[in-house]
């Protein structure tokens, strides 16, 4: 654990001490995110963090790299390589998009194309786990999985990217619930053979977001852009696919461990789950107003959260809160006893309803009081 949390500190260090050096990059270079009608900010923000959140990316896996307890991910494997080499092109088609908007065809051509970067470095879902038995894909079908569920990571993050931290917070919210998952299962367990990969990927998005959301949370000194959204769903799907990719080695066929097994997949797509249907309704939305799907506008769940009362930070929490209880049950289902949650999730989840809604009820209570 102590080289982990060792690993995800130095990812968190050089983010956060990195920020403030890409911010001033930024401002120099013109990367700058100016104020508009389909956006809550109300000054230009520098727009390169997503640079601040690679570096931190880079910087921990290159001194993992050299210590002994991560030894079999970088010499036994490519997948460091690959998601190295997929970060990259990502980025890059990031920046190119924060500075020169993209239509949909070539930016989705950019994600396919890091997506095949990590299909080719071994980050693939090789195995559909059946209740009955162990499905093997080939390389047809496994690179149209693979890829498909790298882009609708990618996007998810992406589109959810509208309030000051949110996307941040959300995917170190996935991210560190997968980390825990992965590092007991596997570091403890060792229920999977040759996953080392997963919570060491985890730790390092989980300490590369959280020093970066220090100086994105409201008011954001700076935005992460397209180059950091993208990024992070990009990294945060290959860890997840890490985690699935092979078969467990002690597998029973049954409905419960198949369950277990796709937790690596289910757990983080729970955290995600919201802003994956509401980037889904935003795709319908726009399909049906004849726009660009990448055509940002202020109809999101955050905005909407806005819209019920909720000042800007407010309504980032209530998102981490809706994530958080997401994540706590996924874990709760893979490690406690049915009896330990069952009763405690629906009160959580009544609080938490309450507390989105306390805006418009407090609202609608002083008008009601107030009436004549």
């Amino acid at each position: 654990m102590t080289a982990y949390l060792f690993v995800g500190l130095i990812a968190a260090v050089v983010a956060f001490v990195m920020t403030p050096l890409v911010c001033r990059l930024s401002t120099r270079i013109g990367a700058i995110d100016h104020p508009n009608d389909r956006k809550v900010h109300a000054k230009p923000t520098p727009t390169l963090g997503g640079l601040a959140i690679l570096l931190g990316i880079i910087a921990a896996g290159g001194v993992a790299s050299f210590m002994p307890e991560f030894d079999r991910v970088f010499v036994q494997s490519a997948q460091p390589l690959g998601i190295g080499a997929a970060a990259l092109v990502i980025f890059a088609l990031g920046v190119y998009d924060d500075f020169k908007p993209l239509t949909a065809a070539p930016k989705i051509a950019g994600q396919v194309f890091a997506a095949g970067l990590l299909f080719l470095a071994g980050v693939k879902m090789q195995y559909v786990l059946l209740p009955s038995s162990v499905l093997v894909l080939g390389d047809d079908l496994s690179v149209l999985v693979t890829i498909i569920w790298i882009v609708v990571m990618i996007n998810a993050v992406n589109l959810i990217d509208g309030l000051d931290g949110l996307a941040a917070g959300i995917v170190a919210i996935a991210a560190a619930s997968f980390f825990v998952y992965s590092f007991n299962l596997y570091e403890v367990d060792h229920l999977t053979l040759d996953i080392a990969a997963a919570p060491l990927l985890a730790i390092i998005v989980v300490g590369a977001a959280l020093g970066f959301l220090r100086h994105n949370f409201h008011p954001a000194r700076i935005f992460m852009g397209d180059s950091g959204s993208m990024l992070l769903g990009l990294v945060l799907g290959a860890t997840t696919l890490v985690g699935v990719g092979k078969a467990p080695t002690n597998f029973s066929p049954d409905a419960a461990n198949v369950l277990l097994a796709y937790s690596p997949l289910w757990i983080p797509a729970l955290v995600v789950a919201i802003p994956i249907l509401d980037a889904v309704l935003a795709i319908v939305r726009r399909v049906r107003g004849r726009r660009n799907v990448f055509h940002a506008d202020k109809e999101h769940l955050h905005h909407r959260l806005m819209d019920l009362g909720h000042g800007h930070k407010q309504a980032v929490v209530v998102m981490y809160v809706w994530s958080a209880l997401a994540a706590g049950a996924g874990l709760a289902f893979t490690f406690l006893d049915r009896s330990l949650w069952v009763y405690a999730l629906p009160v959580a989840v009544a609080a938490i309803v309450l507390y989105t809604l306390f805006p418009m009820l407090t609202k609608a209570l002083q008008n009601r009081l107030n009436a004549p």
